[in-house]
């Protein structure tokens, strides 16, 4: 017997939408179908699997209305949903480029010992498998995709059961591309859909909590294929002394609150130098203030609705927990109701390493203040948490902000800005701890993890070179 599945709408709060669970039946069916017609996608030329993706984005744009009227009603946000669906032709634009350079053959060139010459070249996986949350449900489900994709491989995509409107108008964008849709599918289902793709795909790649980001981990282990994740964030952004007050306020408060707080790559935590820690709070509380919720007109304000009801309520835990061992809390805090869950962004100061709040990824418009009185001092605390996703630094020197970058336990830093990481993927990056595990999504990594290189080695000296070296015949 199949399962329905009704989803909220996190702007109204209503359950208006149901889907049904897939079958393990049909999701075999899905995975046999796209890894059958792999190898003629891969057969063909790198431009060839290009151009067939940048029709794909005229379909997609074809299909542009009706994806963020889809994407509004999955997260209750306006910008960011146009944002998410105008942001995939940028990632096919880059194609060519990237794309080119990162999976170039290596030519013949001469290899230490002479008369030998070794060339190399990338073949693709097969099967990939993108497990996408939903925070940026369209970004997330398509990040690692289009590198899939490119390199030859096949995809699976397995949306969030939390915010699946989306998928079917990306569906008919996929249809009207008879090259694209014979190797991209989305199976659209719970934890237990998701678990039936990874066994059945050549490698994983998934985003989203620590606990799932376990088990996909252990699945992918299982089999020996790769898995590429990330996970959670607890960003912190240090403010040094010769730091300008006015811009870190300003970019640390709007980076930590925006998309409602609900990115990996939101500020998490803020350690201000002691003499502009008090400016600094007066700024940031003045800053967060001016920025509203999009209720009753969802397309005004910054902060949209939770998305996902629970963490509302996990966000409130770690508050109160704050409040209830000393923290101040100077605005925001609480639970804003209007069918959906609100919360306007809020500030927190007298924190201790001892609190949620310090410690647990929160996932909500909050940012925990705390002072430093020396840059050693700053980067214990900075340092003192599970994860390493990224971080950020202000400082009155490009050099200064670089140098103290280096003592951080984050894959990416940006120095006088926040989450650079969102509209900047030239540069690869490891996560530090619990924030991920496998190759960059960044740089040429983002290509090349989905294949295996092969080397060539030809012995063009008319020798063979054991016999040679060993004395044999």
């Amino acid at each position: 017997m199949t399962q329905t599945l009704r989803v909220r709408n996190p702007y109204t709060g209503l359950c208006d939408y149901e889907f049904r669970e897939p079958t393990q039946t049909e999701i075999e069916a899905v995975c046999h179908r796209l890894r059958k017609a792999q190898p003629g996608w891969a057969a063909l030329s790198l431009q060839q699997r290009i151009e067939a993706l940048q029709a794909f984005g005229e379909a997609i744009g074809k299909q542009r209305g009706a994806l963020i009227a889809a994407l509004v009603e999955d997260t209750g946000r306006t910008r960011v949903s146009a944002m998410e669906v105008d942001t995939l032709g940028a990632f096919i634009a880059r194609l060519r480029t990237d794309a080119t350079a990162a999976l170039a053959d290596m030519t013949p060139s001469p290899a230490a010992l002479p008369g030998i010459e070794g060339s190399s070249h990338r073949i693709p996986r097969g099967l990939v498998a993108n497990i996408s949350p939903w925070t940026f449900p369209v970004i997330l489900s398509f990040l690692d995709t289009f590198p899939a994709l490119v390199a030859g491989n096949a995809v699976v995509i397995k949306p969030s059961e939390v915010t699946p409107r989306w998928v079917e108008p990306m569906r008919e964008a996929i249809a009207a591309c008879p090259e694209v849709a014979a190797v991209l599918d989305m199976v659209v289902g719970s934890g237990q859909a998701g678990a039936a793709v990874c066994e059945r795909v050549d490698a994983l790649v998934f985003t989203g909590s620590v606990p799932t980001g376990r088990r996909v981990a252990e699945a992918a282990a299982r089999r020996f294929i790769p898995a590429h994740l990330e996970l959670g964030g607890k960003d912190p952004a240090i403010v040094l002394p010769s730091a300008d007050l006015a811009l870190a306020a300003r970019t640390a408060t709007f980076c930590s609150v925006q998309s409602t707080g609900q990115a990996c790559q939101s500020i998490e935590r803020v350690y201000v130098a002691r003499p502009l820690y008090d400016e600094f709070v007066r700024r940031a509380v003045a800053a967060a203030q001016s920025l509203g919720i999009n209720y009753p007109d969802i397309d005004r304000g910054v902060l949209g609705p939770f998305i996902f009801e629970p963490q509302a309520h996990k966000v409130m835990q770690q508050i109160d927990d704050a409040v209830a061992r000393g923290a101040t809390l100077h605005c925001g805090g609480k639970l804003i109701e209007h069918g959906g869950l609100w919360m306007a962004p809020t500030i927190l100061t007298d924190v201790t390493h001892d609190m949620l709040i310090m410690q647990e990824e929160t996932f909500g418009p909050v940012m925990p203040i705390m002072p430093f009185d020396t840059e050693d001092e700053a980067a214990a605390l900075a340092n003192d948490s599970q994860y390493g996703l990224s971080a950020a630094v202000f400082a009155g020197d490009i050099r200064e902000g670089r140098k103290f970058a280096t003592r951080l336990h984050a894959g990416a830093v940006s120095i006088n800005d926040a989450a650079l990481t969102v509209v900047i993927h030239e540069f690869e990056h490891d996560a530090f701890g619990y924030s991920g595990m496998g190759v960059s999504r960044s740089g040429h990594s983002a290509y090349q993890r989905f294949t295996r290189e092969q080397s060539v080695m030809a012995n063009v000296s008319g020798q063979p070179v054991l016999p040679t070296m060993l004395g044999g015949d």
